[in-house]
């Protein structure tokens, strides 16, 4: 049986803009960083060893940290649990969300990791709330990011499309049975609602990837506040415009969660960024597409290098 309580630490971790941010480091020391972030309560080992391992073949040596308050990274369960519910209904309305921190704070965890691991400058990839961390650190320390490739994510403005009715039921009220056999049914048919039409995760595949996250880490306090973080973020729309690395956006084009229509809205808002839209896709990594991926993040960043 799965478990998704966090496992006793024991990756390597610094001292990041005050808190401990646990790591993965892949390839040569001498190589160009490519800085992977993921989503939502998703911890660095829900990125495809088999992209990680085609990415270091590249050339590249690649870091995969874990965002505040998932994986190994510093748990912050002394900040309280928001009231998800709540804070919505407080965005809908245009009323300040209180959320115990912000994007901001999640995006200069990273460039502090980087500062403490001695790297100047990183090509960024980001997935999800990764895509949106990654384009907070674009905006805030452009001289830093060689390139950024924005995957499945959205600016934040208003009036965009958001998830389908079942999806945004789900993220709401989690789990109702909290036993481990409870969780791992839960997330299951969570990921098998935002998996791609188009590239089917084998049994196997899923089993595996909910295997990796749960032995890293994750908790429910944790998901909520990374989750008010998104709906108190602003529009990064104007500040978006003033970036000139190369960016590139992928997207699917049946993504559940965060619609076709936040990635493109992406692209439009930098200017000379690609856009990718994927046929079949949803709000996953399928190995199916990770040679894709692979091909368009290795372009990108071999064309800013």
């Amino acid at each position: 049986m799965l478990s998704c309580r966090p496992k006793e630490q024991s990756m390597p971790r610094l001292l990041s803009n005050g808190i401990n941010i646990a790591y993965e480091d892949y390839g040569k020391p001498g190589d160009p960083v490519l800085l992977l972030l993921q989503g939502l309560n998703v911890p660095c080992s829900g990125w495809p060893p088999i992209l990680i391992d085609a990415l270091v073949a590249e050339g590249y040596r690649v870091i995969t940290p874990d965002n505040r308050d998932i994986g190994q990274s510093d748990s912050l369960d002394q900040l309280g649990k928001p009231n998800l519910l709540l804070q919505i209904v407080r965005h809908g309305l245009h009323l300040k969300v209180k959320a115990p921190y912000q994007l901001n704070d999640m995006a200069t965890d990273m460039l502090a990791l980087i500062d403490a691991m001695g790297i100047d400058k990183v090509h960024l990839v980001g997935v999800s709330m990764g895509g949106m961390i990654s384009q907070i650190m674009a905006i805030e320390s452009p001289q830093r990011i060689l390139s950024l490739t924005s995957i499945m994510s959205t600016t934040n403005k208003r009036g965009l499309p958001g998830p389908t009715k079942a999806i945004r039921n789900m993220l709401i009220k989690g789990p109702a049975d909290r036993t481990d056999e409870g969780i791992t049914t839960f997330f299951w048919h969570l990921w098998r609602g935002l998996g791609s039409p188009g590239y089917p995760i084998p049994d196997d595949e899923l089993r595996g990837f909910l295997a990796r996250v749960f032995a890293r880490g994750m908790t429910a306090g944790g998901a909520a506040r990374q989750q008010t973080a998104i709906i108190a973020a602003p529009d990064r729309v104007k500040a978006l415009g003033s970036l000139q690395m190369p960016m590139q956006v992928i997207h699917g084009d049946l993504d559940p969660l965060i619609p076709l229509a936040c990635g493109i809205d992406t692209a439009a808002a930098v200017p000379g960024a690609i856009m990718h839209t994927i046929k079949g896709m949803g709000h996953d990594l399928p190995n199916a597409l990770m040679p894709k991926f692979t091909q368009l993040i290795t372009s990108l960043a071999r064309t800013a290098d």
